[in-house]
């Protein structure tokens, strides 16, 4: 895309004038909590340096400490063009840091933010002055498992598929400025079926600029030739417009529009421009692509097409930098890896990742399903915690055109009691509105895997490791495991008391996870196996049984690498295969029963 500039951390939303801030950074343990009480923000005590946006737990980081420390403060000196503040407001952006984020600037307080995946913005114009300036920063987290933390450990030592901590900042830190006259963000739905895009702004300008004499322009292109263009009046903080973006030139677009799938990820070029009296303040650069995804009864659809969903758990761990991505071509490799595995998409299971992975999963054609890291134990302060956040991530992430579906909730993480209590059914139903009457375009699995409420598609985990066991429980006793009589999985019934199936489609969402290495530590699912012709001979056998099951239209497989004391990835956790790629690839794209090679 012509947006694109390396590293850029929000790349559907380019501006040019912005600075990386990641790199050596002054950094302190504060494990009384006496750094506010101590003005640490006027007189930095911390005696470390650490390298961010790595965690102090990470070995990139320069301190490798996997100990626990709930209070940790972060430090450096950034430099401000003071020429540049006139027409333009300095925000400081944190892309992932965790839990509490707290910033000072030049010893004045800018504000705080709650959550460890969404991003935090802060507006420090006021605070800063042309050169040098101290940018302070503490953070507070917890093994509190109310809050959302995906698979964060709560207890002292790793255990089951629970890992260690990540305390702090965790992504990218950056600034840019931001025109006091523009653009705050921008909504874009696709209406494939009218060639329409449908575009929300959120202006950014104060009461008295708005009117006649303020105006958005966005214009389209595809493949470098022009498309549309649309101008709308900006004489509120909140306007919309619908542009056609049909095209029937010499560009491939012989029904007008070109789709985005898996086998052919077509994407647009759109440019918005802000002016203002005839002068444009603000010029933003992003992409956006023609997809509909949509439920027909049993069957999803893809640009109106079936589609079968072969994707991977990916939980987007490496060695030496946890959570975090050790740079971006490490994110690009996973999702070529994967491709080369025969997968069409992924899910990204309890992690918001970095925004360059979906946009090169935009670019290369990977469907994701985004999942919220989950709190574990249900209360109001978890409630309010997770819903907030929940919503700031579906906004942030809304544009790109890889997730096509969104799971807030796995395997009754946080609603251990869903089953049977009414309280907690409500909160899945919330959520599930809350987050329909956000995006109308994508489907909502609540709770995947078991003890469905409210879903849009009805996903069963199933760790079985004979392929003739696997099919016949969901042929010979589909009837029984949808009305709840047979409990499909360890125990768990496939909805929730008071629900029942209405037709939705299915996928076996979770299925493998066979633990293979060379060595006696680790687990994964099931029995160890120790040759790659067990393995081998063990995957086709249930991946071929997930296939010939008539009504499934998809499956997941657990999962992408290894992840610390989890050996059942199909890599290693330095994302070395264990099989040749070219026999899983095999395996998972081989045309079995029902089901046709769509996209």
């Amino acid at each position: 895309m012509k947006c694109y500039i390396k590293d850029y951390p929000r790349p559907q939303f380019v501006r040019n004038n912005w600075e990386n801030l990641n790199g050596t950074w002054d950094f302190g343990f504060d494990d009384a909590n006496v750094g506010e009480k101590e003005k640490w923000y006027q007189e930095f005590k911390g005696d470390k340096k650490i390298n961010v946006p790595f965690t102090y737990e990470t070995k990139l980081s320069g301190i490798e400490d996997e100990t626990r420390h709930d209070f940790v403060w972060y430090h450096r000196i950034i430099t401000v063009d003071g020429t540049k503040l006139e027409k333009n407001r300095y925000i400081l952006h944190f892309e992932g840091s965790d839990f509490i984020t707290k910033v000072w600037v030049n010893g004045a307080y800018a504000g705080d933010h709650r959550g460890g995946y969404a991003r935090a913005s802060f507006d420090v114009t006021e605070l800063v002055h042309d050169g040098e300036n101290e940018l302070t920063v503490k953070m507070e987290d917890s093994y509190d498992p109310q809050q959302p933390r995906g698979k964060q450990r709560w207890i002292k030592e790793n255990f089951g598929c629970w890992y260690i901590q990540t305390t702090g900042i965790w992504k990218t830190v950056w600034s840019e400025y931001v025109p006091k006259i523009g653009l705050a963000s921008v909504k874009m739905t696709p209406d494939l079926q009218n060639a329409a895009l449908k575009l929300e702004y959120e202006v950014d300008a104060a009461e008295e600029v708005l009117g006649e004499d303020l105006i958005v322009t966005a214009s389209v292109s595809f493949k470098g030739v022009p498309v549309a263009k649309q101008s709308v009046m900006a004489n509120q903080k909140h306007v919309g417009t619908t542009m056609n973006v049909s095209y029937y030139g010499s560009i491939g677009l012989e029904w007008g529009v070109c789709t985005w799938t898996p086998s052919q990820p077509d994407l647009y070029d759109i440019d918005f421009t802000v002016i203002y009296k005839g002068e444009a303040v603000d010029e933003i650069g992003s992409y956006f692509a023609m997809r509909e995804i949509r439920i027909d009864g049993p069957n999803i659809l893809l640009n109106g097409h079936p589609l079968y969903q072969r994707l991977i758990l990916d939980q987007g761990y490496w060695r030496d930098s946890h959570l975090t991505a050790p740079s971006e071509e490490a994110l690009i490799e996973d999702i070529d890896k994967i491709h080369a595995l025969g997968y069409n998409g992924l899910r990204k299971h309890q992690k918001i990742e970095d925004e360059r992975f979906l946009y090169w999963c935009d670019v290369k054609g990977m469907l994701v399903w985004s999942e919220m890291a989950a709190a574990y134990q249900y209360s109001d302060y978890a409630v309010e915690e997770f819903a907030k956040e929940w919503m700031e991530i579906v906004r942030q992430n809304y544009n790109h055109p890889c997730i096509i579906t969104w799971t807030p909730i796995n395997e009754s993480w946080g609603v251990s009691q869903v089953e049977t209590r009414r309280v907690e059914q409500h909160f899945t139903e919330a959520v599930y509105h809350l987050t329909k009457s956000f995006d109308m375009m994508r489907p909502v699995i609540v709770n995947d895997g078991w003890e469905h409420t409210i879903s849009d598609i009805i996903t069963l985990h199933d760790y079985e490791e004979v392929g003739d066991t696997l099919y016949k429980r969901y042929t010979e006793y589909k009837d029984q495991i949808m009305t709840t009589e047979v409990y499909h999985s360890s125990g768990k019934s496939a909805f929730a008391n008071g629900y029942e199936y209405k037709g939705q489609p299915m996928i076996i969402s979770e299925y493998g996870g066979i633990a293979f290495n060379n060595d006696d530590s680790g687990w994964g699912y099931g029995n160890k196996v120790n040759t790659k012709e067990d393995f081998i001979r063990r995957f086709d056998d249930i991946t071929t049984a997930v296939k010939k099951i008539p009504y499934c239209c998809g499956f997941c497989y657990t999962q992408v690498s290894d992840v610390q004391q989890e050996i059942n990835g199909l890599m290693d956790i330095d994302r070395n295969f264990k099989v040749e790629p070219e026999v899983i690839k095999e395996i998972n794209e081989r045309q079995i029963g029902y089901w046709r090679s769509f996209m």
